[in-house]
């Protein structure tokens, strides 16, 4: 197996720096490399101490849609879908108090639609296997 320079150096900062949220970046690399169980690790690892972190929740969920682990692929992106909506009031508030809006980043609106296609395929995936029994 040939070593990716961008995972080993992700490597080093974290080893640097143990709290660092770079471990999101890690885990990404080994999902991209096929490496799933890696990243699921070092997701799981990186949220015990970051458990806000919505990437590092995706990253791990799409790991765990790879490996075919679609219960807690589910799980992972349920709690996202939770703490999105959980927040929206908040923002709804903030947007409110605000003399001008700004409006969201185009990376939340692109994060909702992924999530929702993953959600879909989780979906399909599970009534086909409901199908099958």
């Amino acid at each position: 197996m040939s070593v990716n320079p961008r995972i080993e150096e992700l490597r080093r900062r974290i080893q640097k720096d143990p709290a660092s949220i770079a471990f999101a970046q890690l885990a990404e690399e080994h999902r991209r490399a096929g490496q799933f169980e890696d990243a699921v690790n070092v997701c799981q690892a990186g949220l015990a101490q970051h458990p806000a972190y919505l990437s590092a929740r995706i990253t791990l969920g799409r790991a765990l849609l790879e490996m075919r682990r679609y219960d807690e692929a589910a799980s992972e992106f349920a709690d996202i879908e939770q703490r999105r909506r959980a927040r929206a009031p908040q923002v709804e508030v903030e947007v409110k108090s605000a003399v001008e809006p700004e409006p969201p980043p185009q990376e939340v609106d692109l994060v909702i639609a992924e999530l929702e296609a993953w959600l879909a395929v989780l979906s399909d995936e599970r009534d086909s296997r409901v199908t099958r029994i």
